[in-house]
């Protein structure tokens, strides 16, 4: 189980992970130790295509708030790794997380509900390149400047990564040159605006970004979809595993859609809700992850 400083890609063992959430945790002014009751209710958000729309976090803590009974505080950072540092060393309550992350995490987390998108917990991932390009296959995509979202993104990285290595080949041989943006939203504007030829996002957020910024989205086309995998679940730590707030929280989220604020922030993630569903819905995400080591 590892996690991977961004700049570098490099692996973390165990121990340097969990000795980066305790620097972590200093240097985000989290009180030392796991999350406790006299903090209040710590949820982690990793950085998403709506991270930034003060409405929808109004409306998601005050919902949450309510639900569980206690102050909620949505704890979020600039890349998945230093949520999901967190989350594992238990500094936080639960977070949003990305199916590659829980994968890698699994025995030490539970799943407590994951989204539904046009009434299934799934998604794909999505190639790009600019509107105007007349490419149709994804290996005429060989030589670009090609955009990711974050290393530990299943989306915006993994899926990719995966698809190269099938085929015998790394992002650093097919791809002239990679670079990290550190959001989804960021992957559309860099292929939009030219900075990348081509780019790797969540399917998603494509989706929706082209219903909210159509100007944007439409200097953009797909080249590949990648099969149905996992939404991004909501999870916690299993050290938490029978903890009443973490109970309450399962059952706000899955109960979501029969609510009038809980309605608000599903039309503002246009979402249909959360379910609850089994770690084996991941399984495919954990194939390419096997993929992607078993390559090299």
């Amino acid at each position: 189980m590892t996690l991977r400083y961004p700049a570098t890609s490099q692996v973390l063992d165990r121990r340097s992970a969990l000795a980066f959430c305790g620097g972590a945790a200093l240097s985000f002014a989290l009180a030392p130790g796991r999350a406790s009751a006299q903090e209040g209710f710590k949820f982690g958000l990793t950085p998403v295509f709506l991270s930034n729309d003060l409405e929808l976090l109004a409306l998601l803590r005050a919902f949450l708030t309510e639900a569980i009974g206690e102050p909620v505080e949505l704890v979020s950072r600039r890349t998945y790794q230093e949520i999901t540092a967190l989350l594992v060393a238990g500094q936080l309550h639960a977070a949003w997380i990305c199916g590659y992350p829980y994968v890698q995490f699994k025995s030490e987390l539970d799943l407590v509900a994951t989204p539904s998108w046009h009434g299934k917990p799934l998604y794909q991932s999505y190639l790009i390149a600019a509107a105007d390009r007349p490419t149709e296959r994804w290996e005429e995509l060989k030589g670009d400047i090609h955009a990711f979202s974050d290393p530990d993104s299943n989306s915006g990285f993994l899926v990719t990564r995966a698809l190269l290595a099938e085929n015998g080949l790394k992002p650093e041989g097919f791809f002239a040159r990679t670079f990290y943006t550190y959001g989804h939203r960021n992957v559309i504007r860099a292929v939009a605006s030219g900075l990348a030829q081509s780019g790797s996002v969540d399917g998603y957020v494509w989706d929706v970004m082209r219903e909210m910024e159509p100007d944007l989205v439409n200097q953009t086309r797909i080249v590949r979809r990648s099969e149905w995998l996992g939404f991004p679940p909501v999870a916690s730590p299993r050290a938490l595993a029978g903890d009443q707030r973490i109970t309450r929280l399962k059952d706000a989220l899955t109960a979501m859609d029969r609510h009038e604020d809980g309605r608000k922030v599903l039309a503002l993630l246009r979402l249909d809700g959360f379910v609850a569903t089994e770690p084996a819905l991941f399984d495919t995400i954990a194939a390419k992850v096997d993929t992607v080591r078993r390559f090299g």
